[in-house]
């Protein structure tokens, strides 16, 4: 039986329509680029949902948040940084002589099957986001890569219905490195978290359907994302509005027309902050 595609997988699970899927096939024509990218561009997929998609649909273990966790220098050392970081790959544990690996894509038959023959081991694929598996490289490889070599893993979700604020901020980020991810109003940015953990959100204040604010309590109300740092944005630039916003436990400010360079000055520090944590 022929393996199924990615964008089919993506459909039958209900998580892209066939016309979105359609739009991107006529964009990959000509590129190199994967449809899962060019979906995430498109913004109508998550790396999460293309994760959770290849779980359900072939049966592998989905493992999240994995630089959270401990892991044994033998089990390191089967995978070098370099393989690592190529293929976006992280060894996970060691197990009756099966290494059980985080991949992003375990799909990839060949990989394994090499190996499976170096290592003279059972491989046991599982399934992570690429941004999960860089986490874990920049935390237990960076001795031996380079900073520059390992890109961000840090994401942003910027919340904001006004397309030339999406367009500014977004770019400016995007430059320094951050993966950003848009939402036009608070339900749809509720819905992504859920999905992305995000390690920094940045909200409008005054937005259709659910604001800024409305979005900030049901946040506070959740355990596994309490201490993401939240920054407001706000057309109304009074001390008394940065002074409300702040006693209600946003961690920063800024005041529309934004800034660029103060906006990535806040950004740094509120993600240094969560990488504190």
């Amino acid at each position: 039986m022929a393996r199924k595609k990615m964008g089919e997988i993506l459909v039958e699970n209900e998580i892209i329509s066939q016309d979105n899927l359609d739009q991107a096939l006529l964009r990959q024509k000509g590129s190199n680029q994967q449809i899962g990218k060019i979906l995430e561009g498109m913004d109508v997929v998550l790396e999460e949902d293309i994760a959770t998609a290849i779980s359900k649909q072939f049966g592998f273990p989905r493992v999240k948040n994995i630089s959270k966790h401990h892991f044994p220098q033998t089990v390191l050392d089967k995978i070098d940084s370099e393989t690592a970081l190529a293929h976006q790959i992280f060894p996970l544990k060691i197990d009756n002589n099966t290494l059980y690996l985080a991949m992003s894509n375990p799909l990839d038959m060949a990989l394994q099957s090499d190996l499976s023959f170096k290592l003279a081991m059972q491989i046991s694929p599982c399934v992570a986001t690429p941004n999960e598996i860089k986490g874990a490289i920049k935390k237990y490889y960076s001795a031996e890569i380079p900073a520059e070599k390992i890109e961000s893993n840090q994401t942003i979700l910027l919340i904001d219905n006004q397309d030339n604020v999406i367009s500014a901020v977004g770019e400016a980020l995007k430059k320094e490195g951050y993966s950003v991810h848009i939402a036009g109003n608070g339900a749809d940015g509720l819905k992504i978290v859920s999905q992305l953990h995000p390690q920094l959100i940045i909200t409008n204040i005054v937005m259709p359907r659910m604001d800024g604010v409305e979005l900030f309590s049901i946040l506070q109300t959740n355990g596994e994302i309490d201490k993401t740092p939240v920054i407001a944005l706000s057309a109304i630039t009074s001390p008394e509005e940065e002074y409300r916003l702040l006693e209600m436990g946003f961690f920063d400010f800024i005041a529309k027309p934004i800034n660029p360079t103060r906006l990535l000055a806040r950004v740094k520090r509120a993600l240094k902050y969560y990488d504190s944590l």
